[in-house]
Order: structure tokens, then sequence, then C-alpha cells
């Protein structure tokens, strides 16, 4: 018999276990639902491309809407789901309306950290940069010679640092932490993206917070530091990390741990329901991680849909990820945590590359524009082949002599 799939959230991972479904036979209905009213789009273009108006929203979709209807997927967008009814099986849209599933996807995503109303963060032109909705707010907002103060030196900070630098604005960051970059990177990754802000204006200040910020008529106007220093400002990006949506999983009383917990084939502990992507914690290498990433998306909601078609394997994570800021772009493969020495290896016109290591076993890599650095890195990593460190320290050695034959 045909199964009825649902899959709520229709971000990267719930349009991969959809197309992945169909690409595998199923032959039973699909219904993706989603909070937001557009069909599954890339997220990480928003706060490049997207945001400098370099990219069109046609071309931020991954797929037309065509695309839907020749896969008999039925959307359901601008969908809130109230709840899961685990006994009855059903998905509650409404009081009036509620969906049956014979498997449920549960790829719910993550949402952006927001400041707690009694220091501003109710004020008007404060925003994250998460969704569509978020980029089209602050492009809206966006004039040249304006003032911005972000938030947060992460990865979304710190892109977000460069589109309104690029922009015309007058941009200062504050990161609390020591360091920006500083839970996923090390000092060196750090200084080069430190060094790169400074050199484009960016007034980027490391171990500083945001104490309150200031408004006027219901609208930000300034803020108030840590290091005593004040600023008028005309909006405010805030970059401070995400949570995992897990709340509609733990009313329904599925197991939480960071995340949706699921085991290696992306099953919850209810057999009928599955989780991936953002929202979704999974054993790795004897722990368990949840990974924010696009590749990690596309993957396990491919597992998944592998699980529901009775051809489940275990789900093996290759983390990677990417990041543009001005004319820089850093490719990382692997996870750095545990590392206990960092070996640099300089590249051709300035690319340079940063190889981890936890004893001899090499883990991560970031590559700063460096992409074939970034693909041997990515090979030897995948097919967990090590090389000695003096021998990647050494740039007069070839890549590719890294890898083994």
């Amino acid at each position: 018999m045909a199964k009825d799939i649902v899959v709520i959230g229709a971000g990267q991972a719930g349009f991969s276990v959809c197309a992945e479904l169909r690409n595998l036979g199923h032959d039973g209905t699909i219904t993706l639902i989603g909070e937001e009213p557009v069909p599954p789009y890339q997220r990480p273009p928003l706060s490049k491309a997207y945001l400098l108006g370099e990219m069109e929203l046609e071309r931020l979709l991954l797929r037309p809407r065509s695309f839907y209807e020749d896969q008999q997927i039925t959307l359901r967008l601008g969908q809130p789901v109230l709840s899961i009814d685990r006994t009855a099986r059903q998905v509650i849209l409404s009081p009036e309306e509620a969906l049956p599933y014979d498997q449920l996807v549960l790829a719910t995503g993550a949402r952006p950290v927001t400041l707690p109303a009694e220091i501003g963060g109710d004020l008007q032109h404060v925003l994250p940069m998460r969704s569509l909705a978020d980029a089209d707010r602050l492009a809206g907002l966006v004039e040249p010679g304006m003032t911005a103060l972000v938030v947060g030196g992460g990865y979304i900070g710190l892109e977000a640092a460069a589109v309104l630098t690029k922009s015309g604005l007058s941009v200062t960051l504050v990161e609390a932490a020591g360091r920006i970059l500083s839970r996923v990177a090390s000092c060196a990754t750090s200084d080069y993206f430190r060094d790169l802000h400074r050199t484009h204006g960016v007034d980027l200040r490391e171990s500083v917070q945001l104490e309150r910020l200031t408004g006027q008529n219901g609208a930000v106007c300034g803020a108030i530091l840590s290091d005593g220093s004040t600023l008028q400002v005309d909006l405010v990006v805030i970059g401070i990390g995400i949570r995992p949506n897990q709340d509609l999983a733990a009313e329904a009383g599925l197991q939480i741990e960071n995340g949706i917990k699921v085991d290696e084939y992306c099953r919850s502990s209810d057999p009928d329901i599955l989780a991936v992507g953002d929202c979704a914690s999974f054993p790795w290498n004897g722990t368990r991680i949840r990974l924010e990433s696009v590749g990690n998306a596309i993957d396990q909601g491919r597992a998944a849909a592998a699980t529901i078609m009775g051809q489940a394997s275990p789900y093996q994570a290759k983390p990677w990820f990417w990041s543009d800021q001005y004319d820089s772009k850093l490719q990382i493969v692997g996870l750095s945590s545990g590392h206990d020495d960092v070996v640099r290896r300089p590249g051709d016109n300035g690319a340079l590359s940063l190889w981890y290591y936890r004893g001899d076993e090499l883990i991560a890599v970031d590559a700063m524009n460096d992409p074939r650095g970034y693909m041997v890195a990515k090979r030897l990593i995948e097919s967990g082949q090590s090389p000695a460190k003096d021998t990647v320290a050494n740039p007069q050695m070839p890549l590719k002599s890294l890898l083994q034959r």
C-alpha cells in the first residue's frame, strides 16, 4: 500500500526529502508544509548576493513551482502547524483540519536568537538575518551613508557586515567573546577575517557586549556598549546564533537532545516520525551533533527518504561549509573541535589554508581563497588520510602529492 508522507518544514532539508522520495519511486502522496509563503529557497545567498541585489527571487528558489506540480508534491505554504497527534497519526493544522500521515518528517529548521525586549530587542529596525522576509526588510532599510551595528562575530554577522559595508554604510561589529569566530575556527582564521574587515573599514570590537539599545519614536537610534562607548545607529543586525525548532516535537513527546534526537537512520523516538536538518541531533563518531549546513540538510534529507523507502543505511555526515565575505571565500571541510595542532599552508596570491590535527589525524581544514587546497583536503578527510604535518606545511610540495595513490 502506498504511504502518505507529510513533511513539516519547507527549507532545504524538507525539499531534499520530498525530491528524493520521488527519485526513489515513492508513489504515495507527499505533502510539504511550510510556514513561509514562498516555495523552498536557498538561505546562504540571503546575507550575500540577494541582499546586495545581485540575485533575483526566482534564482533563489530551489525549484520553480512547476516542479512540485510535475512531481505531485502538494505544497501547503504559509501554513503553521499547531500540533502532532501521534496516536491518530495526524498533523493538526487548525481546530477544523487534521492531515493524516503514515510517516512524518520534521524538517523544522532553526530560528535566530533575538535580543530581549528589555534591552531594546523590540525596537523597529532591529533585525535578525535568517529568512527571506528578514533579508527583504533589511534591504528596504539600507541606504548609503547610514550607520549600522552588527551584534555577533559569527559567519552571519560577518557576512552581514561585509554586505552593509559594500552597500555604503558605516558599520560597527561587536563580539562578546575574545575573538570573532571563536566557536568555530582557530585564532589564525579569526586573525584573517579580523584584518579583512578592518581593511574594509569595519569598526570591529572584540570582548565587547551590547548593553542595551536606545530608541526614538519606537525605532532604534543608539547603542550603549560594555566598553563604555555609545553609538548612534540607524539599524541593527543581530547574528548571535540560532536555536533548533524543537517545540513541536517536544510537545508531541519525542526525545530532545540539543534538537530532535534521531538515530543513524534519521528516526526519532517514534519510528513513524523522522527528523532532518538543523533541527535534528544525530550520532557521529561516537558523539552526538547537530549540523547547521546546506550539505547536511541535503544529505540527511536523502538519507531519511531512503529510510522511508526501506533502503535504510546509516547516515555518515561529511561536514562542509562556506562563507563569502567581500572578495574572500572561506571553505571548510570537517569539524575542528578537539584539535590540538594547526598547520599553516600559504598558497598563491595570498591564499591560505589551515589544517587541523588531533594528534596525527587530520580532522578539518579552513581554506581562504584556496579552492585547490579545499578540494584536496576534502578528499583526504573523507577517505581517512592524514598527510604528515611537515609535508602539509611545505608550500613547495604540490597539493596532489598529499593524496595517496
